[in-house]
């Protein structure tokens, strides 16, 4: 059994479609970055290529490349998934928490976890997402940006 951790921020920018987990949430502004901006699945990927000691997501989809830019995190996590097939390695569970004031993530998390078990190829029993603010505190709080973390548990 191997465990790596992943974290992923970034900052709100109006005129962005908002994207986490793979699913569009209808909000004023969306994620900047040079991809899609998904912070759930970019922490997601850093945790599972960390846990299979193969560094992390800036090393294989690079934003200096601009094969990335735009690119729909899903297939990030998809090509993961199968770097660690490759590696006869299988995931065993995620556990993240996406780190947002708003907008409220729960009705959209049971969609979210059935993108990144499809993704993985995993049941969506092995994967558990939660969501919480910053109580207003910090640039979280006031708005600016969106935060996530993800533990990733493989064999």
């Amino acid at each position: 059994m191997r465990i790596g951790s992943g974290y992923d921020i970034h900052p709100l920018k109006a005129g962005r479609d908002l994207i986490i987990g793979g699913v569009r949430i209808e909000h004023p502004s969306g994620l900047d970055g040079h991809s899609d901006a998904d912070v759930l699945l970019h922490a997601i990927c850093d945790a599972l290529l960390g846990a299979a000691a193969l560094g992390d997501i800036g090393q294989h989809y690079p934003d200096s490349n601009p094969e990335f830019k735009g690119v729909d995190s899903r297939k990030l996590l998809r090509d993961v998934a199968k770097k660690l097939a490759s590696l006869k390695l299988h995931v065993v569970n995620i556990d993240a928490t996406i780190i947002a004031q708003e907008p409220r993530m729960a009705p959209h998390m049971a969609r979210m976890i059935g993108n990144i078990a499809a993704d993985l190829g995993i049941t969506p029993a092995m994967v558990n997402i939660k969501a919480t603010t910053t109580e207003n505190l910090g640039f979280l709080g006031r708005m600016e940006g969106i935060a996530a973390q993800a533990v990733a548990l493989i064999k």
